[in-house]
């Protein structure tokens, strides 16, 4: 089984991911195309800096890149939760590649999740929900075709999971996922 994992920030695609991890799948992220290229630049990893690398690798690879790179790493007969999908295209390659993956979308309110934002303390977090606002306005739609496309992520998700509640919540709610699934 596959599973890609997608949201806005601070939304609990991580705890998502580490639920997935205690059920014995193999996570990978596709941000670990772009810090493999930011390490080979000798660039420092910075917020905006992974999102640039994206739409360059895009732009230059197709926008299905870096899923048609973790695609072809992905062992048949091994379940792999895949975190960090920002584009539709990376879906559809996924799918294409893979018949059984599926989409988990997981979202909560932005005030929730700028609070979860100032909790972790991330380099590169909005200092406010305006700055937020702005941030997540850019990473729903971007008119840049090789950009950060959310809102044509969401509507091909196969699972929609509300992370409004406690991390406990999220977690059975993942495992109750799982079970039907399987």
């Amino acid at each position: 089984m596959i599973i890609g994992v997608a949201g806005p920030n601070g939304a609990g695609k991580g705890a998502v991911i580490e639920t997935l991890a205690s059920h014995g799948f193999t996570v990978h992220s596709l941000s670990d195309v772009i810090r493999q290229v930011l390490a080979e630049r000798g660039v420092s990893e910075t917020r905006d800096r992974m999102i640039e690398v994206g739409r360059e690798l895009r732009r230059e690879g197709g926008t299905a890149v870096l899923a048609d790179t973790l695609a072809q790493q992905l062992s048949p007969g091994t379940d792999h939760a895949i975190d960090s999908i920002r584009h539709p295209a990376e879906v559809q390659a996924l799918r294409a590649v893979h018949p059984d993956f599926w989409l988990i979308w997981v979202e909560a309110p932005i005030d929730v999740r700028f609070a979860r934002m100032q909790e972790r303390g991330r380099p590169g977090d909005p200092e406010n929900l305006d700055a937020m606002r702005t941030f997540e306005e850019r990473e729903r739609h971007s008119a840049d075709e090789a950009g950060q496309q959310l809102d044509a992520v969401e509507a091909l998700l196969d699972e929609r999971l509300d992370n409004s509640g406690s991390r406990g919540a999220l977690s059975a709610a993942v495992s109750a996922c799982l079970k039907a699934r399987r």
